[in-house]
């Protein structure tokens, strides 16, 4: 019945009796989260050095750090396995932040932008199909 209204299992609340039959309520206090972080923060140190060194140090053709890149990093570098989201919570936790950098390709050019803008945009702007009302059904057009 108290597994069934706390939606566990008997097992569960067999191991809470026994629990508490061996050392009261405080034995029951929670032991804080099941896991611990991986990284040490020594190992952590480890992983900021190897992230300074850039994405082409270590096989990747561009300059973008994913987390997915830095989850590989880890299992490369220590053998250990996170989860995407893991490896988020890691990098904000010491620190980090998520962030897609503010900068133009090199490769912009400005002028033929502003052409571009200029010149074929309304024409392109131009080209929809005008609102008009009609029918919702496919097979009848609107009536007059």
């Amino acid at each position: 019945m108290i597994a069934k209204d706390l939606r566990v299992s008997v097992r569960s609340v067999q191991r809470w009796r026994r629990t508490w039959d061996e050392g009261g309520p405080r034995a029951l206090k929670s032991q804080g989260p099941a896991s611990l972080p991986k990284l040490s923060e020594k190992q952590f140190a480890q992983l900021e050095a190897e992230l300074a060194k850039g994405p082409a140090a270590h096989g990747w053709e561009d300059q973008r750090w994913t987390l997915a890149r830095v989850k590989t990093v880890i299992g490369r570098r220590f053998h250990l396995t996170y989860t995407v989201q893991g490896v988020r919570k890691l990098l904000i936790r010491n620190g980090w932040s998520c962030q897609v950098p503010a900068r133009r390709a090199v490769e912009r050019n400005d002028d033929a932008v502003a052409g571009w803008v200029k010149e074929v945009w309304p024409c392109a702007e131009d080209s929809r199909r005008p609102v008009e009302p009609g029918s919702c059904s496919k097979t009848k057009p609107d009536s007059p």
